[in-house]
């Protein structure tokens, strides 16, 4: 059983998940594989879009954002996956360079109902860079508890 478990996470509790800067390479890697549009795989294009720049998918910031989750939060702890959330906003483009300060709040959290060893809990994950948020989603995730009923 991980150290992290449903009673741990109460409303308002914030976890910081560090820094990541924004690795030109991987960002082209990933709009090439998986949001082949040009303003995330040429210079031009994204200077010349809404963007005013080459910028990064919004979804390889969230996969950004995901693994800094998984390294500090969900590999020491009872996660059991999670049914989806309610919003994802990219808030401005992230470019090649960028830190980017990652965070998770928790917003609320109950019991299952129909699994009472189970706790859902909605989280807020959000990344900024500098003083400017530039994106922010929230999600409910499933952790055990350590009473078992």
């Amino acid at each position: 059983m991980g150290t992290i478990a449903y009673e741990d996470l109460t409303p308002g509790r914030i976890f910081d998940l560090g820094k990541v800067e924004v690795d030109r390479a991987e960002m082209l890697a990933f709009a090439e594989r998986f949001d082949p549009q040009p303003f995330h795989l040429d210079e031009e294009a994204g200077r010349n879009s809404v963007l005013g720049g080459m910028c990064a998918s919004g979804w390889f910031t969230a996969s950004l954002w995901m693994r800094s989750y998984v390294d500090h939060v969900l590999s020491d702890s009872t996660s059991q996956g999670s049914p989806g959330g309610n919003e994802l906003a990219w808030l401005a483009p992230v470019f090649p360079g960028d830190v980017l300060h990652l965070r998770m709040e928790v917003t609320s959290q109950r019991r299952s109902r129909s699994k009472p060893n189970l706790g859902l809990v909605e989280i807020t994950g959000t990344a900024d860079r500098g003083d400017q948020r530039v994106m922010r989603f929230t999600f409910v995730g499933m952790f055990g508890t350590r009473e078992k009923t």
